[in-house]
């Protein structure tokens, strides 16, 4: 992989910055190119959007979806498959590696958030961890999603919660924390029938 696009690169307890100067220059040139040509386009520019986010190195299916007012923040670390979907203004603050499997939805304005800080470590030293959405999982409005959570296959967070765990397969979860509601019933053209 290009050096640019390498994955965060810590500095060691001295001090200095989480990222490389190369690392914050290619996020400033993003920032420039998304804002300039890509979050304020009208929504039917799904493709337009696409065509941005993957010559930055997001890796997104031809199917999926990113909605206006969408803010990505290192797009080398956003991966959508068939359909999956960040509707207007999802917060994607991919720190680590974000993967939303095939028809996963983010509704407007929900927020995941791959790094978080040691709140133990004298420095407040940054912390990162991937996010995963499966298949059919679904990100309710203004939702969080915080560092190294899964959402298995079918998962669903509901409006406004948070979930710093693991959420399992095919069951609804609300709250602050998220917890368990009910179990969500398996459409007929789930991509895994048991």
């Amino acid at each position: 992989m290009n050096a640019l696009l390498d994955p965060i690169r810590f500095r060691p307890r001295d001090g200095g910055p989480s990222f490389t100067l190369r690392h914050r220059l290619f996020r400033l040139a993003w920032t420039i190119v998304w804002n300039g040509l890509g979050v304020w386009t009208p929504t039917p520019l799904f493709a337009w959007r696409r065509a941005l986010a993957r010559a930055f190195g997001a890796r997104i299916a031809a199917t999926a979806r990113i909605y206006p007012r969408v803010r990505i923040w290192h797009p080398p670390h956003l991966e959508m498959a068939e359909r999956a979907c960040l509707a207007r203004g999802v917060d994607c603050y991919c720190m680590a590696p974000v993967r939303l499997g095939a028809h996963a939805l983010v509704s407007q304005g929900a927020r995941l958030c791959a790094g978080d800080h040691d709140v133990d470590d004298p420095d407040f030293r940054l912390r990162v961890r991937p996010i995963v959405l499966g298949a059919e999982a679904w990100v309710a409005a203004e939702a969080f999603v915080g560092p190294g959570v899964t959402l298995q296959e079918g998962a669903v967070l509901g409006a406004r919660g948070v979930a710093f765990r693991d959420l399992g397969a095919w069951t609804v979860h609300v709250g602050n924390p998220a917890r368990p509601l009910r179990a969500r019933r398996r459409p007929a053209s789930s991509t895994n029938a048991d």
